[in-house]
C-alpha cells in the first residue's frame, strides 16, 4: 500500500494577510529606528555606518532565514529522530 502524501497547498488570504502586516511592523520600526537614532544629540553616523549597520542587519536576517529553513527541512525529512 502506497504512503498518502497530504497536499501542498499554497499561501491562502489569511497568509499573505499576514505577511503584509509583519512586512508593514518591520518597515515601521526600521523607521522609528532611524527617526530615534538621528533625534539623538551628539550620536551621528557617517554613510559608511549606515551601510555596514544595513549589511549587519541582511546576514544577520539571512543566516536566521537559512538556519530557519534547514530547522523546517531536517523536521520533514525525519532527521529529528
Amino acid at each position: 500500500m502506497e504512503e498518502e502524501t497530504p497536499p501542498k497547498h499554497p499561501v491562502g488570504i489569511a497568509g499573505w494577510i499576514a505577511m503584509i502586516i509583519l512586512g508593514g511592523l518591520l518597515v515601521a520600526s526600521i523607521a522609528y529606528a532611524i527617526h530615534a537614532w538621528t533625534q539623538m544629540a551628539g550620536a551621528s553616523i557617517s554613510g559608511f555606518g549606515w551601510a555596514m549597520l544595513g549589511l549587519g542587519v541582511f546576514f544577520t536576517l539571512a543566516c536566521g532565514v537559512v538556519l530557519m529553513g534547514l530547522v523546517f527541512y531536517s523536521s520533514r525529512k525525519n532527521f529529528d529522530q
